[in-house]
């Protein structure tokens, strides 16, 4: 036993003197960026082989991937953990350590993506970050504390999992995790705020103007101060739209970690507990991904009102068939969200009666991802457009328009919420006297909502773009919201003491619902990648937007499937790092599963 105990603390040991090497490796090269001085004239170095925009990219885009993950999933981490302690059920506080003992290992990865990308912004763009650092050189030195503070609580949150069980020390315990996300989204925070300002070096005007007052002079020189430098125009639009896609996304790889689980269990009772874990991760990612559009939106409007020219790139120019192969993923993630809530519903008792609106729910989600990926011009010959009488299809074409896609938008968020409200019945049958009228009404708030967002997008085909994007397309947005808010409530109270048929037999789902949750983590990870292209490339030959252009040998916005298969490389190292955690997990359950010590066998025979 005292070897086994000995070990395990020599491994804790060797995990934090390598995670405190990584950190000061990490911290070094900040600093570094903060305080050193270009002594050249340099303005680039070229990085071996792939080239600097090509390592700069691959090293920024694993770093905020593993970055994400570990801000988004002490999030709903703390949640769990504060449910298992008022409902008293150690399942939930077990599944809680289990999603932060991975973000332990994500962490020191983490770092060293860090590390890397600063050593190659420095070599590689030495004028660009002399600039940067100097209008943010105060943020840095900020998000240097910031990582201290964040790095020391995960580790006391994390060792003292086990120790902190009293009721008083579990209260300080939620603490430290409300503390570790409060450090983690300051990070983010931070660097958004750099990132952005190389897209939008502006800030907003005042009404009823709203226009972008910028922050350097014709020469370039910076004009501003550093709260306008950071509080740009895309500033907090980044911010709400990562702080929702993190929690979405480490959901989503929580539901990978837990589906990866399931298929390698071995036991019943294993199984049963990760297809649980499968189920909270992807009910996290759909938390998540139900407000991204809306967030999204927001996003594209804010550059669309900073710059028009950059917002007609985005949407109808340069990146439009980016924005297609987004739609496309984007229903993957509906259509595989919704696949799992269905096969969820075979492992309880009384969900069959749900299964006779399901090809009617299939069929608007299908039909509505359809009209969203539909292009506004296609690719066509001359003879085509000739037969056609233009580029846009008289019909067709009018669902490529913005005011189509919003409308449809909607309605796939209200039938994936819908999906969920099935789920969440299946097997009650509720004890209110008003159970058949609650339903009616459930029926006319989701009739009228959806006639009213179908209305409007009608009506957004005749009246002027202004009036469509500040006023029609915000309606539809809050009638989804308050559809979801309005039914939630409704069925929280019709719900409440229902009797239940059967539980729920976890453990019983198909392997085929497993790989569906791999998929969604997939689909979210390329998203993820295909969106950074977009914002990344928005920027067009500048590294500043209009402020410091860019004149190295790779000052061109890569063209679509060049940015492909650098994301596709991406996504294959940043899923076998993954892979390699997700082994960790399971290579170090088997070593405990092991057999038992030679002097607990023969305390036991002496008994």
């Amino acid at each position: 036993m005292y070897l086994t105990k000995h070990s395990s603390m020599n491994q804790s040991k060797n995990r934090l003197y390598l995670f405190l090497g990584l950190l000061a490796i990490y911290l070094l090269l900040t600093v570094a960026t903060v305080f050193a001085q270009d002594v050249t004239d340099t303005e680039y170095r070229p990085f071996p082989k792939i080239g600097s925009r090509s390592a700069a990219w691959i090293a920024a885009q694993l770093h905020l991937l593993f970055g994400s993950f570990i801000l988004g999933v002490p999030m709903f981490a703390v949640v769990i953990e504060f449910v298992g302690m008022k409902t008293k059920d150690k399942r939930y506080d077990k599944m809680a350590q289990e999603f932060i003992k991975l973000c332990m290992g994500a962490f020191s990865t983490t770092a060293l993506m860090g590390g890397v990308l600063v050593f190659i912004l420095i070599w590689c763009y030495p004028k660009v970050m002399n600039k940067m650092t100097g209008i943010f050189g105060p943020t840095m030195i900020f998000y240097v504390f910031l990582f201290f503070g964040e790095t020391f609580t995960l580790y006391l949150y994390s060792y003292g999992w086990d120790r902190m069980q009293g009721r008083v020390s579990k209260l300080w315990h939620l603490f430290l995790g409300v503390l570790l996300n409060i450090f983690g989204t300051a990070i983010m925070f931070v660097s958004n705020a750099w990132l952005t300002y190389q897209t939008s070096p502006a800030i907003m005007g005042p009404k009823p103007e709203h226009k972008a007052i910028p922050l350097h002079d014709e020469s370039g020189q910076f004009i501003g101060t550093l709260w306008q430098a950071v509080n740009n125009y895309t500033w907090m639009p980044v911010n709400i739209h990562r702080l929702i896609g993190n929690v979405a996304f480490g959901g989503a790889i929580v539901g990978a970690y837990a589906a990866f689980r399931f298929l390698a269990a071995k036991t019943q009772e294993d199984k049963a507990h990760y297809d649980w874990m499968g189920y909270t991760g992807n009910f996290i990612a759909l938390c998540g991904l139900i407000p991204l559009p809306f967030a999204g939106y927001w996003l594209g409007r804010e550059i669309y009102m900073f710059n028009q020219t950059m917002g007609i790139n985005m949407m109808g120019s340069l990146f439009s068939w980016l924005f297609i192969i987004q739609a496309v993923m984007i229903g993957v993630l509906f259509i595989g969200a919704n696949y799992y809530l269905w096969s969820g519903m075979t492992r309880i008792a009384g969900g069959e009666i749900y299964t006779r609106f399901r090809p009617y729910m299939i069929a608007i989600i299908v039909l509505s991802i359809a009209i969203w990926m539909t292009p506004r011009t296609l690719i066509l010959s001359p003879k085509e457009i000739a037969a056609m009488g233009g580029p846009n299809h008289p019909l067709v074409g009018l669902f490529g328009l913005m005011t189509a896609k919003n409308t449809v938008v909607n309605i796939i968020i209200l039938t994936t919420f819908l999906s969920f409200l099935f789920y969440r019945r299946s097997g009650k049958t509720p004890t209110v006297g008003w159970g058949k009228a609650g339903n009616i009404i459930i029926a006319a708030i989701f009739g009228s909502a959806v006639a009213a967002i179908v209305t409007i997008g009608i009506v957004g085909f005749k009246v002027a773009t202004g009036f469509r994007v500040n006023v029609l397309t915000p309606v539809q947005v809050l009638i989804a919201l308050a559809v979801m808010i309005l039914v939630a409530a409704i069925d929280l109270v019709m719900y409440r003491k229902a009797m239940r048929s059967s539980e729920i037999n976890w453990g019983q789902m198909t392997d085929r619902s497993q790989y569906v949750l791999i998929l969604l983590a997939i689909t979210f990870t390329s998203l993820m990648g295909l969106m950074g292209y977009a914002r990344s490339g928005l920027r067009e030959a500048w590294h500043i937007f209009g402020v410091m252009p860019d004149t190295s040998p790779d000052a061109y916005t890569p063209l679509l499937a060049d940015a492909v298969n650098v994301i596709a490389i991406i996504i294959v190292i940043f899923f076998a790092l993954v892979g390699f955690i997700f082994w960790l997990g399971l290579w170090g359950d088997k070593k405990k599963e092991g057999p038992p010590p030679v002097e607990a066998e023969a305390s036991t025979g002496d008994d």
